[in-house]
């Protein structure tokens, strides 16, 4: 039988793929929010802080879905 070695590039892509894909689901979630504020038909402060509330969560899947995916490129780069 064949051993696979599983190397440290192998690692840095999949975690990467993993954080990016958190990222993804964070930003899903927030694009759920939102919709179904709309759909609420709330009045203009109502929906402002629903926005507001919103908007550090989505910056930070946006920041997580980035650097998974700089993770992914620099293991398939230097692997």
């Amino acid at each position: 039988m064949e051993q696979q070695n599983t190397s440290l590039f192998d690692i840095i892509i999949w975690s990467g793929a993993a954080i990016s894909l958190i990222g993804l689901l964070g930003i899903l979630w927030c694009v759920v929010k939102v919709v179904r504020a709309r759909s609420a038909k709330l009045p203009d402060d109502e929906m402002q802080a629903v926005l507001q509330s919103v908007l550090p969560l989505n910056l930070g899947a946006l920041f997580l879905s980035i650097i998974g995916l700089m993770m992914v490129g620099v293991g398939i780069a230097f692997s």
